[in-house]
């Protein structure tokens, strides 16, 4: 059985030092080109789907097109992720789909726009690892608040982790891990110049929460040639920026075992089908244009793995269930 608790992934890339990429889908074409990927490349991955991506795919599509993966893929470690819960229910409702690890994003409010208070985030996630722990599930939790509005989420506004309410709220969730605003962004367009990530609050973290794994959201590339294609077939993106995969690897030996990638997989789509639209016009099977597309976000996942250090790490370790990791939590005292 290749799916797995995340835990499991991040607690080995720990190790590795390396980070796993965890990478949004919403269809079939999605999940085929990120395993194809991961199998030309060795990798362990997390498959991970938002609440709009479950919206669109009427939530039992996008499950059993995600247990195909692992059906497909048995030498694969695969961990199923929920990207931005926002309350507990809805980390219920993944759990019930057989999602092997959720995130509760308690920086904000149900509405995903409002900042909540520390107590406020502290009180939901203890809710929903009460919830999982037992289940052998895996929760991630976000601490602060990144720039930056995508598939709903965000507040706009960038709010550093603090590293003292990351030690205090570590200490009484015993979450397995935490999201840590240092500086990032979602979206296409994070920044007006060169970013600058904050590795110093990243070090310190990562030395007072050793034990815990951190993750990196808003951290696609925006690759520039990959904009220029979709302007140069019709689109608009003018001036979009993203984080250098450079100062992404500058963190990853400071306890930054995941690293989320979204946007990055939606451009390279969308260059690709607005190529076929523009070249061939008189395409209309929506297999020549899903085609390419799968195609292209292999080559740009396959080369994030390599980037990240994952490739040739998914034969490491013997996959656990989640019956293993209730085990686990029992014998270190988390459960």
């Amino acid at each position: 059985m290749a799916l797995v608790p995340m835990r499991q992934l991040l607690e080995e890339a720990e190790k590795g030092k390396y980070a796993v990429g965890a990478y949004n889908v919403n269809n079939m074409e999605q999940i085929q080109a990120i395993m194809a990927a991961a199998r030309e490349t060795q990798s362990p991955v997390i498959i991970q789907a938002s609440r709009g991506a479950l919206k669109y795919s009427n939530f039992t599509y996008l499950k059993h097109l995600m247990l195909a993966a692992v059906e497909e893929n048995p030498n694969i470690p695969i961990a199923m992720h929920l990207d931005h819960g926002n309350s507990l229910e809805t980390c219920k409702e993944a759990i019930s789909l057989c999602f092997t690890s959720v995130m509760i994003d308690g920086s904000l409010k149900e509405d995903s726009k409002t900042p909540t208070t520390f107590e406020e985030n502290l009180e939901v996630t203890t809710s929903v690892i009460e919830y999982a722990r037992p289940l052998g599930v895996t929760v991630e939790a976000e601490l602060g608040t990144l720039g930056g509005i995508e598939d709903g989420v965000g507040s706009g506004h960038i709010n550093l982790t603090d590293p003292d309410q990351a030690v205090e709220f570590v200490g009484k969730t015993k979450v397995d891990a935490l999201a840590i605003a240092i500086g990032t962004s979602h979206g296409a367009y994070k920044f007006k110049k060169e970013p600058k990530l904050a590795l110093d609050l990243v070090k310190e973290i990562h030395s007072r929460i050793p034990d815990t794994a951190l993750v990196m959201h808003g951290s696609s590339s925006v690759p520039q040639e990959l904009a220029a294609s979709i302007n140069k077939y019709g689109g608009n993106m003018p001036n979009a920026r993203g984080v250098p995969m450079s100062a992404i690897q500058s963190v990853i030996p400071y306890g930054v075992d995941k690293v989320n990638i979204d946007t990055d997989g939606r451009i390279a789509i969308t260059g690709a089908i607005r190529k076929v639209f523009v070249e061939t016009p008189e395409k209309f099977d929506p297999r020549d244009y899903l085609g390419p597309a799968r195609e292209a976000l292999t080559v740009l996942v396959a080369q994030k793995m390599r980037d990240l250090g994952t490739a040739g790490h998914a034969g490491d370790f013997e996959p656990k269930s989640l019956d293993d990791m209730i085990e686990y939590y029992k014998a270190n005292g988390l459960l």
